[in-house]
């Protein structure tokens, strides 16, 4: 009886310990009625905007846009970014939330104004009479120590209906900068989120160095969707391999950029059509009110919902 005893113990106690070690891993969460989402202020909602006073902090250094970070008058730190994927990446991060995916709260200013703001080494043409610093992308800082990544081909979710909606949302928005390094675990309180944190490479052009291109409106509606069906599958379009020229100077970023394109290929028909029928959900307005807070013209908010729709369309009629 004693023994039966303790070993009951010890199983009640393993038992309530699992929730403190164990996490599930999240890649997708269903958005209910998508015609209810806030397209305008996207995952962080109305009340996670940022404030309209901002303290300068540190500029960084990483990646390829200039960026720093401050803080607003509420105390929430936010990450600025500047350049050409300050709108592409505030559109695309709305477009993957309602898709269901986990995406960093990103907002949109024409310009705010940074006290204490020191000439940054990259980026100072974004700044005008010292402190207004004009075409921001607010990234709200989540803390903590740097994130780990996961792969697009070594993953837990690979050949999951989620997995292969989410391959399809990179071409959805023709994002053609699928490294590894843009791919962010973060720890959230339904468990870990596998995230796409780096969306700036989107919404224009894919290709190499030389044709492909960010946030531009024209090219992005210019460009086909899907490249061709074979049997039960569907293969799209995502340019990313270098000129042939890079295969004799630098064999192994060639493979790399060519591999990057198998990321949207393959993928079954019918988990197309699931998530065309999915987004088909959102009005014209909503996918509007997406590029509209994201700061473009009406006339690229124009050219943007005609080709997102024109998209999602080609998705329900595979």
């Amino acid at each position: 009886m004693r023994l039966l005893k303790r070993t009951l113990f010890t199983m009640m106690v393993v038992f309530l310990s699992v929730p403190a070690f164990a996490q599930q891993l999240v890649l997708w969460q269903d958005r209910g009625d998508l015609s209810s989402l806030d397209m305008v202020n996207g995952p962080g909602g109305a009340a996670h905007q940022p404030g309209t006073h901002f303290k300068f902090l540190k500029e960084s250094t990483s990646g390829t846009s200039p960026k720093f970070e401050v803080e607003d008058e509420n105390g929430v730190h936010w990450k600025v970014k500047l350049g050409p994927e300050a709108r592409p990446e505030t559109a695309a991060t709305r477009l993957l939330w309602a898709a269901g995916y986990a995406v960093d709260e990103d907002y949109y200013r024409s310009e705010i104004v940074v006290d204490g703001l020191k000439h940054l080494h990259r980026g100072q043409n974004f700044v005008h009479n010292g402190n207004t610093v004009v075409g921001v992308r607010l990234e709200r800082h989540r803390g903590g120590q740097e994130p780990p990544e996961w792969s697009w081909f070594e993953n837990s979710f690979s050949m999951s209906s989620e997995f292969n909606r989410l391959r399809i949302m990179m071409a959805l928005i023709n994002n053609w900068d699928l490294k590894e390094e843009n791919n962010s675990i973060y720890r959230e309180p339904l468990g870990e989120a596998y995230v796409v944190a780096d969306l700036g490479a989107t919404l224009g052009r894919t290709g190499n160095v030389f044709f492909r291109s960010k946030g531009n409106a024209k090219e992005f509606a210019g460009t086909p969707f899907i490249r061709k069906v074979h049997g039960q599958y569907v293969d799209f379009v995502l340019h990313s391999r270098p000129i042939f020229l890079g295969f004799l100077f630098n064999h192994p970023h060639y493979v790399f950029r060519t591999r990057m394109e198998k990321v949207v290929q393959n993928i079954p028909i019918e988990d197309a059509r699931r998530l065309g029928n999915y987004l088909g959900q959102l009005s014209a307005n909503q996918i509007q009110d997406c590029f509209r807070s994201s700061g473009f013209s009406p006339k690229e908010v124009d050219l943007y919902s005609q080709a997102v729709t024109r998209r999602i369309m080609e998705l329900k009629r595979l």
